[in-house]
């Protein structure tokens, strides 16, 4: 065997082991299981959503308003702009599940899932919003020679939290969160998009007959330099990116998805009624409609990221006295990676007819057929959207994972020089190598974050109320 593989070998019972707990279904009827961290996350929207009195409806459009209002978010200690913290944030987020995991939604789920992936990312909006009030409120100045420089996310929030309310296990729940950021960091918001952009690269150059097949490491060795350059110059230059990078890539993708449905234009309304009608339909019985409903649901969870925690450590660093005016724009997140990236991709699917329901499961092959009925050589500019997706999912969690090592560690620059090295060589082993198993386990660790980030949430909750209600009392004033 190969290297990769003795190594990928190796790493399974591991791999199994973390996949199996945090993944735990349990069967709910024939046929039909739910994954218990999908419940708990899922819960958590509804949970905040409610108690916040509903926050994500009243202040929707205040959202919008205020990521360009520096009267409001733009003064105050920070290195980003409110613009370019949303950004940032979103450059984590939108990446190749808004492509190949809807595909996977709609084709396990029905058409129908797209109406439950939209209500959840409604829902998650208002988990998003807690999070990055909580991640603003609890930062840190931890380089007194760079007061300018701020930490942030739920290690913070956690353990501070926890220690100003006397509740015991606030460290090791913090110490957990990071743990699990790092690794999650290295592999499903590296290595595996490393991986994909390779072999969607790999795809459209002809397969076995491109002249990247067998190549992978040098594909590899090109991103790992266009990474290297950016998470080097730190948060900053992070900012600078995502703030040009995020409205071009999620533009042209929209743009393309957009003129693939006017070719299709007489079948919009036809598709409309049916993804309606599958969404509530009983023709395949309740096991049908709440697999639909299942399906939907966890696509947005997994998408947008809200109950991670993973907004609330980019969103920290951002220039404002307000947490709550920043968790108020923080809510455009769910808003434009689920509700609009997502929904436009499911909307190709069902418009340009490609959807077959016997055809069982397909990913990104399924969106990229969508594309090519509409224009045959959209294929290519899918290509070039997988590519800026993985790309800005890798700097962004490229300097999730430095954050979480500093919380650890220390701010100690030979220490952060050598995070961000290995990180780069681990895009070169990611787009050579297929360390199935790896992936698993990082993936497993990613979804981990939302354990202790929720339960910190929980109990500071409170706060969260009270800072919104005493920040509106003073626009109102």
């Amino acid at each position: 065997m190969s290297i990769d593989q003795v190594i990928d070998s190796a790493f399974k019972p591991v791999a199994d082991f973390v996949s199996g707990v945090v993944f735990y279904s349990v069967p709910i009827m024939d046929g039909l299981e739910v994954k218990l961290i999908l419940v708990w996350l899922a819960f958590a929207s509804l949970f905040f959503t409610i108690y916040l009195s509903f926050v994500n409806f009243r202040y929707f459009f205040k959202s919008f308003r205020y990521v360009f209002d520096k009267s409001i978010t733009g003064s105050g200690d920070g290195q980003l702009s409110s613009f370019q913290a949303l950004m940032a944030s979103l450059s984590g987020t939108v990446g190749l599940g808004n492509i190949a995991g809807v595909a996977v939604a709609v084709s396990v789920g029905g058409p129908g899932a797209t109406i439950w992936m939209i209500l959840m990312g409604f829902f998650s909006m208002s988990t998003k919003f807690a999070e990055v009030v909580l991640g603003i409120k609890y930062r840190h100045h931890n380089d007194k020679d760079h007061p300018d420089e701020i930490s942030g996310g739920p290690m913070y929030y956690i353990r501070d939290g926890f220690a100003k309310k006397g509740i015991p296990f606030g460290g090791f729940l913090a110490g957990f969160f990071a743990l699990c950021c790092i690794a999650g960091a290295v592999g499903g918001g590296n290595m595996f998009q490393a991986n994909q952009a390779f072999v969607q690269a790999l795809n459209v150059t002809g397969g076995e007959e491109s002249i990247l097949f067998g190549k992978g490491w040098i594909f590899g060795l090109g991103m790992a330099a266009l990474v290297g350059v950016v998470i080097i110059g730190g948060i900053r230059s992070i900012g600078r990116v995502a703030g040009t990078l995020v409205p071009v890539m999620g533009g042209l993708y929209i743009l393309a998805g957009l003129i693939v449905i006017a070719i299709f234009w007489q079948n919009v309304p036809a598709a409309l009624v049916t993804i309606v009608q599958s969404a509530f339909s009983m023709e395949a019985g309740l096991g049908g409609l709440l697999g639909g409903l299942l399906v939907g649901v966890q696509r947005a969870v997994f998408s947008n990221e809200a109950g991670l925690g993973s907004a609330a450590i980019v969103h920290s660093c951002v220039k404002t006295e307000h947490p709550v005016a920043q968790g108020i724009v923080a809510m455009q997140g769910p808003f434009i990676d689920t509700i609009v990236i997502c929904t436009i991709t499911a909307l190709v699917i069902v418009t340009t007819g490609v959807y077959d329901g016997a055809a069982g499961v397909e990913g990104v092959s399924l969106t990229s057929r969508a594309f090519a009925a509409g224009i045959p050589w959209f294929p290519y500019v899918l290509a070039i959207a997988v590519f800026l997706f993985a790309y800005s999912t890798m700097i962004t969690w490229g300097y999730y994972g430095e954050k979480a090592l500093t919380f650890l560690f220390g701010e100690k620059k030979p220490l952060i020089l050598t995070y961000q090295i290995l990180f780069c060589l681990c895009v070169v082993i990611g787009s050579s190598t297929d360390l199935s198993n790896i992936i698993a386990f990082t993936d497993a660790m990613i979804l981990s974050l939302g354990i202790p980030n929720l339960i910190g949430m929980y109990m500071l909750a409170p706060e969260v109320k009270k800072e919104l209600k005493e920040f509106m009392a003073k626009m109102k004033a």
